[in-house]
């Protein structure tokens, strides 16, 4: 069977910002990428949208689901949920939690990329980290059905304020041959055109550090943490 990735959000743009890159990389290569946006970000995370007179929430839903599908079309995701849970502050039930387990136990997927543990200011992050592990923790339990499967690796992606979240990257991965396919996916999002500019600075700076890591023709690059150790049978 062949690997596929899961990507878990809170927001329907935090995909793009985050991990836009590595979604494009492994798309490329041919491996299945499946995306879960947990909420529209309707309330908090469209405040662009909301500069437009007499506009209903629906509405806003209706376009920021729209920027979500295109962006992901851009990137290759093969198949997108929306879960639709509402947004600043994010109700997650553990019908949610069985759902998503339900998601992980069709996909089966080798990797689940999800937001870091602490982001202080952004609570609907971190709940979204602890429904990833609770789903996975479900998913992988024969008592909750013959289907269950094998754990995952989680890593989690680069928060909007690092030094506010104990995030610690450990894997630096070059997106330099697909960044043009993220850029114009953050470009499918003109609700949060202000972002634009200050995530190609981030994965400048993080090219960089790869950069000097050895991968010299590194211009640009996205951040990763693991939670779990990897297995290997020799260090070379």
């Amino acid at each position: 069977m062949n690997s596929s990735i899961l990507v878990v959000t809170a927001h329907v743009g935090d995909f793009v910002w985050r991990a836009g890159g590595a979604i494009a990389l492994h798309a490329s290569q041919g491996t299945p990428v499946h995306l879960v946006c947990l909420s529209y970000g309707e309330n908090g995370e469209s405040n662009l949208a909301w500069q437009t007179p007499d506009i209903s929430k629906n509405t806003v839903k209706q376009t920021r689901h729209a920027e979500a599908q295109e962006a992901a079309r851009l990137l290759g995701i093969k198949t997108v949920d929306f879960y639709d849970l509402g947004d600043y502050p994010m109700n997650i039930t553990p019908e949610v939690v069985s759902r998503l387990a339900d998601n992980y136990r069709t996909l089966r997927p080798d990797i689940v990329i999800t937001h870091p543990e602490r982001d202080p200011s952004n609570l609907d992050h971190s709940k979204t980290y602890e429904t990833v592990l609770l789903a996975r923790m479900q998913a992988i339990a024969p008592g909750h059905g013959s289907n269950h499967i094998k754990p995952p690796q989680v890593l989690c992606f680069e928060p909007h304020q690092s030094e506010l979240c104990d995030f610690k990257p450990n894997m630096l991965l070059d997106i330099t041959p697909v960044w043009e396919q993220k850029y114009a996916a953050m470009r499918a999002m003109p609700t949060q055109r202000n972002l634009w500019d200050y995530y190609e600075r981030v994965a400048l700076q993080r090219g960089a550090q790869a950069g000097r890591r050895g991968q010299a023709n590194t211009r640009y690059a996205e951040a990763y943490q693991s939670i779990f150790p990897s297995v290997h049978t020799t260090f070379l």
